[in-house]
Parts: structure tokens; C-alpha cells; sequence
């Protein structure tokens, strides 16, 4: 099992390009608060990026930045001229917004879009992340370009099927994305995906993945990995971010919610495949960590569709 693969798949990850910003200087742009991730790829130029908090990010051309907690924020060359507010962000023309501000002629070029995903349970993949992801062109990062020039290309001319076209580019961006920071990380960085590169624990995480209905204890996974117990615990907690134990309960909830909302199987049953052998005790453990019985949960995520919806830090993925 691929990890990460089953976890992005279960995501639903959505997004688009929304504006083809030319810049000249002096510019200013304010972005409000959103429900999902903003990402913004300068193409040509410099920038800083300013978060409300005080938070600043120096960017160059080739630079990403992934605002990921769709904070409210300010890209600018200058912060003293007077900012240009990009608040229509939900009502987008049918081809890509091109937005020209500032002198002329044009000294920086910027491409800005949006991450989405699927409506949330508890633990998301996107939590992990810091609140601004930085990634600069690396010598095999044509990849980066490559992808968001298709995207403004296929946004620049209305033609069957552009939506899903570009829905599908955006995750394969992501993917990229995330694949970087991944690489980036040092020990004890990024929770469990920054530990499924370690010899002990990435084979442990996949053992719970692939069996969560066993009943794992500390020394069963510790040896199954070559570790004994206190140093897989303690190795396990370093690198994750939190006990095995309460990794193991989310991620049988995860299992659990997902087999809930795409299966008709009964409550008792998907009790016992992930690891219960009472429906009670499993329901108990559902609402404490969801919010809602297991059978209100199934009732109100089939009632939706699984549409997606905004939220990055929310999404239907392992803890």
C-alpha cells in the first residue's frame, strides 16, 4: 500500500486557476480570508507576501507559496502604495481573470489559484503543513512551470470539459507540491509524512494502514519493525507527532467514515473491520471522535453528495 496515495485519494482534492496577475511597480494586492488554500506562482519579478499576523515571505520569480490556511493576506513590491482588493474571488468569469495593476510596464507576472477538498472529518493531511509552504525552482523543478502553463492555457479559452481539466491539473500540482515539502523535512518533521521515510516507523505506519483491524500493541509493531518496545514507542512519538495508540485510533476512524460514507455495509460490521467487536463500543469511540453516531454520520454525508467544499484544513483522511 502507498500511503500517501490512499490518503490524497480519499481527499477529493479540487481546485482552478482563478486570476493571471500583471504587475507594474509599484503594486499592491489584497487577498481576503478563505475557506481553502491559496496558492500563488510567480513567474517573473519579485514580491513579499505579508500575512495579517505580521509573518513576511521574500519571493523571487519561480517561486510558490501556499497559503494554507487561506488567511487573509497582502502581495506586494510596495507595501506604502495603497493595495488593490481582489475580493470577488467566488465568482469567477468563464476564462481566466487576468488582472492588470500598478505602473507600467508590466515587472511582475504572478499565476493564483485555489486548493479544495472534500467536506471534513476530523484529520487532514493539509494540517500538517505550516501556515505558509515556500518552494523554490530546484534544478529538476520544470515540472512546476510545465504544470501551471497548461493551466493558464487551458483557462484561457472556454471548451468542453475546462472544469474538470483543470480540477485534475490542480491535484496533480498538489501532489507535486507536497511531494517537495515531503523531501524537505528533517526528523521529527511533518507527522506522519515526514515518518513514513524512516526504516522503523514508515513500515509501521504501513502495517497499521494495511491491517487496522488488528489489535496492535506497542510490542507487536515494535518487533514487527525491529525495535523493541520502549524504542519504538518513544521513536514512534518523536517522528509522528503522538502515541501510537492514538494514531491507531484515528486512523480506524478514518477507515471507519470512509467505509460509512461508500459502503452499505452494517454498523456491526464495519465495527469489526476496523477493530471492534462490539458496535456499541465502536460507536461510542465514532462520536467522540467525529462528532456524530455512526449512523447520523452515513446519513448526513450521503445527504450531501460528498460535495466538495471549501476548508483545506479539513478533509476525510487518516489522522
Amino acid at each position: 500500500m502507498d500511503i500517501l496515495a490512499e490518503v490524497l485519494d480519499r481527499v477529493r482534492l479540487g481546485g482552478t486557476l482563478l486570476f493571471h496577475f500583471e504587475l507594474g511597480h509599484p503594486w499592491n494586492v489584497a487577498l481576503p480570508a478563505r475557506p481553502y488554500a491559496l496558492f500563488h506562482y510567480l513567474s517573473c519579478g519579485s514580491a513579499t507576501l505579508a500575512l495579517d499576523q505580521g509573518q513576511e515571505l521574500h519571493l523571487a520569480a519561480g517561486d510558490l507559496v501556499v497559503v494554507t490556511r487561506g488567511e487573509p493576506h497582502l502581495i506586494y513590491s510596495d507595501r506604502r502604495t495603497k493595495p488593490l482588493p481582489v475580493i470577488d474571488l467566488d465568482r469567477l468569469p468563464g476564462r481566466l481573470g487576468v488582472v492588470r495593476h500598478g505602473g507600467a510596464p508590466p515587472l511582475a507576472t504572478m499565476i493564483c489559484g485555489n486548493f479544495t477538498v472534500a467536506q471534513p472529518s476530523r484529520g487532514s493531511v493539509l494540517e500538517l503543513l505550516p501556515p505558509l509552504l515556500h518552494l523554490k525552482p530546484a534544478e529538476d523543478g520544470g515540472w512546476l512551470e510545465a504544470i501551471l502553463q497548461r493551466m493558464v492555457s487551458e483557462s484561457a479559452l472556454a471548451r468542453p470539459g475546462q472544469g474538470v481539466a483543470l480540477s485534475r491539473l490542480t491535484e496533480v500540482l498538489f501532489v507535486e507540491v507536497l511531494r517537495s515539502w515531503i523531501k524537505s523535512l528533517g526528523p521529527g518533521e511533518g507527522g506522519w509524512l515526514g515518518a513514513m521515510a524512516d526504516p522503523h516507523i514508515g513500515p509501521a505506519l504501513q502495517l497499521i494502514h494495511e491491517q487496522p483491524d488488528r489489535p496492535w500493541t506497542l510490542g507487536d509493531l515494535g518487533q514487527s519493525v525491529g525495535l523493541g518496545r520502549s524504542a519504538f514507542s518513544d521513536r514512534f512519538t518523536r517522528l509522528v507527532g503522538q502515541p501510537m495508540y492514538r494514531y491507531l485510533i484515528a486512523r480506524r476512524m478514518s477507515e471507519a467514515a470512509f467505509l460509512l460514507e461508500t459502503s452499505d455495509e452494517g454498523i456491526a460490521r464495519i465495527a469489526s473491520r476496523v477493530g471492534y467487536e462490539t458496535a456499541a463500543a465502536f460507536s461510542k469511540l465514532f462520536r467522540r471522535h467525529h462528532g456524530l453516531s455512526p449512523g447520523l454520520y452515513r446519513a448526513v454525508r450521503r445527504s450531501d453528495g460528498g460535495r466538495t467544499q471549501g476548508g483545506v484544513l479539513e478533509a476525510e483522511v487518516a489522522d
